[in-house]
């Protein structure tokens, strides 16, 4: 015996998209720059630079804080530096890196921009 479907509700199930939400291009870039910093080791570059006098460091003031070897410290300098977290000016042997002013502010904005209502309301459960 055949079943009998039931009617789909005129007004569908889903609310409608009312905000701009990211673009599949803006979503790649955000993920590359937030990949450079989903790194402990990177999140503690950018501290320990912003702590130095000057917000800004030589790559021989970064190894000893990190327990890293100079190579890697310096990967991971370069890699916050192609994301545009950090310059780099070199001067004789050495390079220093300074923070880039408005890099992490610039993310958050651009994170925060599209989650509007979650940022605005807390997630629904009520928990932060």
């Amino acid at each position: 015996m055949p079943r009998a479907l039931l009617p789909l509700a005129a007004s569908g199930c889903c609310t409608p998209v009312t905000g701009t939400p990211v673009t599949a291009d803006e979503a790649e870039g955000l993920a590359r720059t937030l990949k450079a910093l989903a790194d402990p080791a990177r999140l503690r570059l950018l501290s320990l630079i912003a702590a130095h006098d000057g917000g800004e460091a030589c790559v021989c003031d970064l190894t000893e804080p990190l327990g890293l070897s100079q190579p890697t410290v310096s990967h991971h300098l370069k890699v916050l530096t192609d994301a545009g977290f950090l310059t780099r000016d070199k001067r004789g042997a050495w390079a220093y890196y300074a923070l880039v002013p408005s890099a992490v502010a610039d993310v958050t904005d651009h994170v925060l921009a599209h989650l509007p209502t979650a940022t605005a309301a807390g997630p629904a459960d009520g928990h932060r």
